[in-house]
């Protein structure tokens, strides 16, 4: 077991037990609690199939991005909604965590004051702490030494930072329209962007920041909408998965309903680190990774850029790149003729038993 100076793992705290919603496949679901030295909490979402001991694959880590934390990314109530399910019935133990600030784990105390007056909250060391505790519990419910990991967007970012510093604890890495610097320059988060301080060129813009950010329901779409070339937006988009999404969202702050319209705070600091990767300053090294990695980028992806997902596959010594020329950013969430289908073969192809190697020591 990996030694961490900040973070140790308490007894885990079984909140609930229960069978799946109203999706396909069958599932069951076990909310669970990480206690941290700090007095914090983490809080983790066990997806299986029902029955007894998976044996079949490795359990797996779903890691949120930089808004929406993991329930609402990956464990939706409707069909076509959640990952999570997907892989488990593919035979994984799959897990869901929400880093501090996000959804059922501890908020900062800076998150119940005025965004503005504190710096933004839960950068990339933050998250590879949060990530730490989390495998730990995980290696130990699991009876797993080593568990794989699933990254969407920032969160690809934070699960590649993880396993550049604890390289043994990880069997595959999947990371999916994720930034990495591969390019110095990006239309939307970089120089010249919102993110970018006008007074202070190359430095993230604090001011308009700060701790944490308010998302409405309504925010979650336009760069979805936009990405999706049609009119018709449901003809890539189920509006059952949508709108369950937004719902999600909103549910995971108690908060959310005291502001009107109702509003879901998210940490800035997931976006004071894209701003750094966007204008080509790496927070990792994919050199340093010699676990098997699947790099997957959408082609209608407005967060990463192509050069992120080729410069990964390039310097990393275990890498594949698949790119889904059609699919959005939310290709997880999109409709299975939109990328989700192909998404879903790919990551479960690659997470399944005939490609595992043995333990690596």
């Amino acid at each position: 077991m990996i030694k961490r100076p900040i973070l140790t793992l308490a007894s885990a705290i079984v909140l609930a037990t229960g069978t799946a919603f109203a999706t396909e496949p069958t599932v069951v679901r076990t909310d669970r609690f990480v206690d941290l030295l700090s007095g914090e909490r983490l809080f983790v979402r066990e997806v299986r199939r029902p029955g007894g001991p998976v044996e079949i694959n490795s359990a797996v880590l779903l890691v949120h991005g930089a808004r929406v934390p993991g329930v609402a990314s990956f464990d939706l109530p409707v069909p076509g909604g959640s990952l999570a399910a997907d892989l488990a019935a593919a035979g994984h133990l799959v897990y869901i965590l929400d880093l501090r600030g996000y959804g059922t784990s501890s908020r900062p105390g800076a998150m119940e004051q005025n965004p503005s007056e504190a710096a933004p909250l839960m950068r990339t060391d933050d998250a590879v702490a949060d990530i730490a505790a989390a495998l730990d519990a995980i290696i130990e419910w699991s009876g797993d030494t080593q568990v794989s990991i699933v990254g969407w967007a920032t969160g690809g970012h934070w699960a590649g930072a993880y396993a550049a510093k604890y390289p043994q604890t990880v069997d595959r890495l999947v990371l999916y329209n994720t930034l990495y610097g591969g390019t110095s320059k990006h239309e939307t988060l970089g120089h010249g962007s919102p993110l970018e301080d006008p007074h202070k060129p190359g430095s993230f813009n604090v001011s308009a920041f700060g701790a944490y950010r308010l998302n409405t329901r309504a925010s979650l779409f336009p760069a979805w909408d936009n990405s999706i070339p049609v009119a018709d937006k449901a003809s890539r988009r189920d509006e059952r998965v949508a709108q369950a999404y937004a719902d999600a969202a909103l549910a995971s702050d108690a908060t959310a309903t005291s502001r009107q319209p109702p509003s879901f705070r998210s940490p800035s600091g997931a976006m004071a680190d894209s701003f750094e990767l966007a204008i080509g300053k790496r927070q990792w090294s994919a050199s340093a990774l010699n676990t098997p990695m699947l790099v997957v980028r959408s082609g209608r992806d407005f967060w990463s850029r192509p050069q992120d997902a080729q410069a990964i596959a390039d310097e990393a010594p275990h890498a594949e790149l698949v790119t889904i020329p059609e699919a959005t950013h939310f290709v997880h969430l999109d409709r299975d003729h939109a990328g989700r289908a192909a998404f879903l073969a790919a990551v479960t192809r690659f997470l399944g038993p005939s490609t595992i190697s043995p333990k690596r020591e």
